[in-house]
């Protein structure tokens, strides 16, 4: 049985003994009979084909008690909150996107670190990341941070990683996690169950007096996939993560786990993985290998969720149907998954169609093109009034130029977290979104807060991979458009030079692999 000594020296006591102590500039009052728990962690996907670079402020850093507001299983009175006494430090959530400057990570890491030196020791460390960061100069950043992490807060502490089923698990993050887990469904419904799940496994190994798993079985799985050839909603996705459910809740395993891999970065930690957790070596090992064996048997059973076409073949057939909203994702450039989100080139083709040149053609919504120049002048002239600026491929301009947007100013929306301010501009029959800064369209409000009625819209394009539930729900049909950018879903068509191979599907006769579970060694033994 592994326990941190504070903790429980502090158990034998059995005294209540209150102290102020200083959570992130905020007087927190502390029991010394509970549990001492840090929260700390930077989440964002980064494309390392995509020209953009991402800075500290896309991370809308939360700091101290504003972490919480991240974490309803956290309020202030929730059961979770009152089982522990909690220090939350930095958290910082990015919309996907370029890679990280080296300057913006060690600005956040610095201070996280920093914040966490404050109220030293901790007993357990929430640490709550996407997986797939990747920053000039690192290979492994989640790797690089857990480390960073560690140092501070010693090798007793017990720390429970969450994460996204498309982030990515090296050696080295998963040896300094003892407890770690991801998401089991996408898209992603189920993302705060799995952060709950995280808190919850490691408040039991801490009242419990268990400490941390005896086990952790690491696989990598030499696969390589788009999200949207392995959304959850459809097998063979669907029933792969449905066999986690009954593989964690086994005696003797703690957690079960199955990674996707992130498919947009050239490094070599970008692959799939299995990771489950737990006291029993036999039961972990094997189920670990079952998990592993599962999802390379069914490797060529993987499609996209949807059907899949090329820009003009979407178009014909949205144009063509009478089912409305027919919905088209232009997945090469979803901000979502890494893209810039200002790539022009679907927006060209749309324009240059002759059956959305007069305003009684059919009705399309465009979501969206960053163009701060035609915001600017869209605000200045006011709704109604005819405008003309250029948007889009300031940042990523490989496939097409700026694009010189003439219409008529239909909405304008002040303070959108993300946009700042989105504008709607007509052009014959197409209404564009266009946004001071980029911001993905996933909810029906996103629509009609700026006056769009998206269900009574013959065809709404967004860029975005695999509709997200509203959307989803709302669709009268659907197609995924292979449009270029960023996120190229022909990972083929990408130039990957550093990922291990071989891999599958780049290589789709390589022999079957080594799928046996590799045991990683606990923390403080690393």
């Amino acid at each position: 049985m592994h326990m941190t000594n504070h903790f429980y020296s502090r158990v034998l006591v059995g005294f209540l003994l209150c102290t102020a102590i200083s959570c992130g500039g905020k007087e927190t009052q502390v029991s010394e009979e509970l549990p001492r728990v840090a929260i700390a962690g930077l989440a964002i996907e980064s494309s390392t084909f995509s020209p953009a670079v991402t800075e500290e402020e896309a991370f809308l850093a939360r700091r101290g008690e504003e972490v919480f507001s991240y974490y309803p299983f956290l309020q202030e009175d929730s059961v979770n909150r009152s089982r522990a006494n909690w220090f939350p430090t930095l958290r910082g959530h990015a919309i996907p996107g370029g890679i990280v400057s080296r300057e913006a990570y060690e600005s956040l890491m610095g201070e996280t670190l920093a914040r966490l030196k404050e109220n030293l020791p901790y007993d357990g460390l929430f640490f709550d990341i996407h997986g797939a960061m990747s920053v000039v100069g690192l290979d492994d950043p989640e790797g690089d941070f857990i480390e960073r992490v560690r140092a501070v807060v010693g090798k007793e502490t017990i720390i429970s990683t969450s994460m996204d089923l498309h982030g990515n698990v090296s050696w080295r993050l998963a040896a300094h996690s003892d407890l770690i887990t991801c998401y089991r469904m996408a898209p992603h419904e189920d993302a705060l169950e799995s952060k709950k799940r995280a808190v919850d496994n490691l408040l039991e190994r801490l009242e419990s007096g268990k400490g941390k798993p005896a086990y952790k079985a690491w696989i990598p799985v030499p696969i390589l996939l788009p999200g949207e050839k392995t959304s959850t909603r459809v097998d063979p996705g669907k029933s792969l993560y449905a066999a986690v459910y009954p593989a964690a809740e086994q005696k003797g395993v703690v957690d079960a786990a199955i990674w996707v891999g992130y498919a947009w970065a050239d490094e070599p930690r970008n692959h799939a993985v299995v990771m489950v957790t737990g006291d029993d070596q036999a039961k972990v090992t094997q189920t670990a290998e079952e998990l592993a064996q599962s999802f390379w048997e069914k490797r060529n059973e993987f499609e996209f969720i949807a059907p899949t076409a090329t820009l003009k073949e979407s178009l014909d057939m949205a144009i063509g149907s009478d089912k409305k909203p027919f919905m088209i994702s232009d997945m090469g450039d979803n901000p979502t998954a890494g893209g810039a989100g200002d790539v022009t080139w679907t927006l060209r083709e749309i324009l240059a169609r002759p059956e959305f040149k007069d305003a009684d053609g059919p009705s399309l919504i465009y979501a969206s093109i960053p163009g701060p120049e035609l915001v600017e002048a869209a605000v200045a002239a006011g709704v109604g009034e005819q405008v003309s600026a250029n948007v889009g491929a300031a940042v990523d301009d490989r496939f097409s130029p700026p694009v010189l947007l003439s219409g008529t100013v239909k909405a304008i929306a002040h303070g959108d977290r993300n946009a700042e301010t989105e504008v709607v501009v007509a052009v014959g029959s197409v209404q564009v979104i266009v946004t001071k800064k980029r911001k993905p369209y996933h909810r029906e409000s996103d629509f009609t807060n700026l006056g769009l009625n998206p269900r009574e819209t013959d065809i709404v394009v967004v860029k975005i991979g695999y509709l997200v539930p509203e959307l989803y729900d709302m669709r009268a049909d659907w197609v995924m458009a292979l449009t270029p950018g960023g996120v190229d879903q022909d990972l083929e068509r990408l130039e990957f030079k550093r990922i291990n191979r071989p891999m599958f599907p780049f290589d789709k006769d390589m022999e079957t692999p080594d799928l046996s579970a590799r045991l990683v060694p606990l923390s403080h033994e690393y």
